[in-house]
């Protein structure tokens, strides 16, 4: 197991050219991959790692067993939600000079589901912390261009959908349409979660994720 950190999060140097795309970002990962010395991987991304995901898979399907997307969405903005006036919203408390250390906590609140437990809350607050403003900044410009919507057909890799109930960022209804468009897929609405499902619902998230694993091996038993 690996878990890759987008690029200018965490330890993960910045890609070099700017601003940040979605191509630039599945290529990334199917580089990666390649370093990692694995023919094939199951992938699995949340929120924004889950957009990126769904590109790899569509772009560099030889790379890709099985998709677990988790708080995910097709496209931005599905529910109409305006790009600029929500990449404004976002893009403020940096523009006035704060780092994600700065908002991180009040951020969190507003996405998290009403059971998220204190120590899963930090968590995810000392994580957002390791996010430099200017790695936010582009992700949040890229993040509005999302839109996979043409490339589902195309997903041919089994694949989990998960979602909490509670998610009004990427509610859903979002994973209902993955689920319409997506060839090989199933849907878990996780209940009483909201948007960090993965730390709000950890026992289900990880036995559902096992599961899905197990039920698509990576070695074809029955070529070998």
């Amino acid at each position: 197991m690996a878990a890759w950190d987008l690029p200018g999060y965490g330890n993960s140097a910045p890609l070099p050219d700017e601003p940040y795309t979605f191509h630039a970002l599945a290529s990334a990962a199917a580089g990666w991959i390649t370093e990692l010395g694995a023919q094939k991987v199951h992938v699995v991304g949340i929120s924004m790692g889950g957009m990126i995901a769904q590109y790899l898979a569509a772009w560099h399907p030889d790379r890709v067993r099985s998709l677990t997307l988790l708080s995910t969405s097709p496209r931005f903005g599905l529910d109409g939600t305006l790009p600029d006036a929500w990449r404004a919203a976002r893009l403020a408390p940096l523009d006035d000079g704060q780092e994600p250390a700065d908002f991180a906590e009040v951020v969190l609140r507003g996405i998290a589901g009403p059971q998220i437990s204190a120590p899963a809350l930090e968590g995810q607050r000392a994580a957002m912390a390791r996010i430099s403003g200017a790695a936010l900044r582009r992700s949040i410009n890229c993040l509005v261009t999302h839109d996979t919507r043409r490339l589902l057909p195309l997903i041919k890799q089994p694949t989990l959908l998960l979602v909490g109930e509670f998610d009004q960022e990427t509610p859903p209804e979002y994973a209902e349409y993955l689920l319409e468009h997506l060839p090989h897929a199933r849907l878990v609405i996780v209940p009483h979660a909201g948007h960090l499902l993965n730390v709000e619902a950890p026992e289900q998230v990880n036995r559902l994720i096992t599961e899905h694993l197990v039920a698509h091996p990576i070695i074809d038993l029955e070529a070998s």
